[in-house]
């Protein structure tokens, strides 16, 4: 086994200490330290750089994961989730070198002894490795797999001030939208999203228990758009999941990849996101509404990677993103993610 000196021998990792009855809050977490073992054959031992924030989090902790290709989360289990660290130890027959960059699923804490088959070694086809963090693949690959965006196309977002919808508007620009629209909570992040985005107009709506329900939101909508939307990319649902199936084109492209609307209510459990829409018009007007998973796509990420490291050079697309410092401060994160408090990712650095 190839080493290097001096390895840690316990890990700081943050658990769930109890399950809320709600949204989950930081006295439902701990930081603790746990053992650390040497990785066996096959295994290696990455010391964790940044790990994601995200709000999948909530429907693993609520344990409503029908359908769902990650696990529940029961009191006493330590959290995961993206992460990008450096490999310390290798064990034998490991693939992997002492020094290789990798993302893996084993986040939330700052030491994880990993198979190496379930990492990625991380090249230089981005400039900065947190950006494999980025979330921007779910957008990308709705636009080209789903809901194609084509030369003038009028496209929504929801959610835009999210890790998802930051990148979603920029890239539905570059696929060649002709206007692109968003939905935030917040004012603040409106003006964000048009002066450092390029977003041509946001609309005020709410998401959940956490924002104020605007009934004006279809008004808006069809304001902001008077000839329709030819492209929804939906990370809400709810009341501008409805309004925009009002708002759509002939044959306009849905591609569903969040449901915050239900996923940050505080009566749910984090799996489900009942909505009332008007099937007579999905009919009429020939709409397509397809769900959005990664896992259907693994051709996506590599071709993103590649996109996304050209634009980013570029400059024609930036990462936004919010790097909170210490472990210690993950849970305070996790809950200011589910208030609506960051612009772009939230993003953990140990």
């Amino acid at each position: 086994m190839s080493v290097t000196p001096s390895l840690p021998r316990t890990a700081r990792e943050v658990r769930l200490a109890s399950v809320p009855s709600g949204l989950p809050a930081p006295e439902n977490f701990a930081v603790v330290e746990a053992p650390l073992t040497a990785p066996g054959a096959g295994q290696v031992l990455v010391r964790n750089r940044h790990f994601l924030v995200f709000p999948g989090l909530r429907t693993l902790i609520g344990g409503e994961v029908d359908g769902v290709p990650l696990p529940a989360l029961s009191s006493g289990d330590t959290l995961f989730g993206p992460a990008v660290g450096e490999v310390v130890a290798a064990g034998h027959g490991s693939p992997l070198r002492i020094g290789d960059t990798v993302t893996h699923l084993q986040g939330w804490r700052d030491h994880a002894v990993v198979d190496a088959a379930h990492c990625t070694p991380v090249g230089d086809t981005l400039p900065d490795p947190v950006a494999h963090l980025s979330q921007g693949s779910s957008a990308y690959g709705s636009f080209t797999r789903l809901a194609p965006v084509r030369t003038g196309d009028t496209v929504l977002v929801t959610g835009a001030a999210g890790a998802v919808g930051t990148l979603a508007g920029p890239v539905a620009r570059l696929l060649g939208a002709g206007r692109v629209i968003g939905t935030t909570r917040s004012p603040e992040k409106a003006e964000r999203l048009m002066a450092e985005l390029g977003y041509d107009a946001v609309l005020l709506g709410g998401e959940g228990d956490l924002g104020d329900s605007r009934a004006s939101f279809a008004a808006q909508l069809a304001e902001a758009a008077p000839d329709g939307i030819d492209v929804l990319l939906d990370t809400v649902g709810g009341e501008q999941l409805a309004a925009a199936v009002g708002a759509a084109r002939h044959g306009a492209r849905f591609a569903l990849v969040g449901a915050l609307d239900g996923q940050l209510s505080a009566r749910r459990a984090g799996g489900s996101a009942p909505v009332e829409i008007d099937s007579f018009r999905i009919v009429v007007k020939g709409l397509s509404l397809r769900g959005y998973s990664g896992t259907d796509h693994p051709d996506v990420e590599e071709e993103w990677n590649g996109r996304f490291g050209a634009w980013l050079r570029s400059g024609e697309i930036s990462f936004p993103h919010v790097r909170i410092p210490g472990i210690d401060r993950a849970p305070q994160a996790l809950q200011e993610l589910f208030e609506g408090r960051h612009f772009g990712a939230v993003v953990v650095e140990l």
